[in-house]
């Protein structure tokens, strides 16, 4: 037996909260963003994903107009740094929501250092940082998505496995449903089937 749910009767909050609750788990970008004064904010968001290869382009969904979304469209930039596990309650803090103007590195007294490529700073304590510039937003109801082209990449040597970023080493956190956090379980590999082999690749 099936419950059946309608968006339209259920209104924004629950259903919001149905679908964060189904759709998981979801990585976090944890964003980094001056604004045009030069004030640095930080925040995570659980909508993110890759949006392209060639160009490398990622995107996070602002729902709502929060500092992030303001500061990239003043000033283009921002850097999505991989939330690790090990900073869990810093990553959960820096979703309060503090005033316009104040930083969440000093308020959550998060290390930060110089990126590359662009203005925002990355987290010192994060495993891999990815400056980016903005490529465009596209508005969405009450949300904005904002894609980012991938203008440099910097990963800890300590999370590479002959050259690759090894997801046991990163052990990034993901986000649930309510107030629910996700981690590393168990890593399944498999390859894909060529449809050259097909469907003999289940004999034996």
């Amino acid at each position: 037996m099936r419950v059946d749910f309608d968006p339209a009767v259920m209104g924004r909050t629950s259903f919001y909260k149905l679908l964060t609750a189904t759709v998981v788990p979801r990585p976090i970008a944890w964003v980094s963003t001056v604004s045009a004064d030069g004030s640095a904010n930080l925040a995570p968001h659980s909508f993110f994903g890759v949006a392209c290869v060639s160009p490398p382009i990622v995107q996070f969904t602002s729902v709502g107009r929060k500092d992030s979304l303001r500061n990239v469209e003043e000033t283009g930039e921002f850097v999505v740094n991989l939330a690790p596990e090990r900073l869990f309650e810093q990553i959960n803090a820096t979703a309060t929501d503090f005033p316009h103007g104040v930083s969440e590195f000093d308020a959550v007294g998060i290390e930060r250092e110089p990126s590359t490529r662009v203005k925002p700073p990355r987290v010192a304590a994060s495993p891999v940082a990815l400056e980016c510039v903005v490529h465009n937003t596209l508005g969405l109801g009450d949300s904005t998505v904002v894609f980012g082209r991938v203008v440099h990449a910097v990963v800890d040597d300590a999370v590479l496995a002959d050259g690759h970023p090894d997801v046991r080493a990163l052990r990034p956190l993901t986000r649930l449903g309510k107030d629910e956090w996700g981690t590393v379980g168990d890593v399944l590999e498999i390859s894909r089937i060529r449809y050259a082999d097909w469907p003999g690749h289940r004999e034996g």
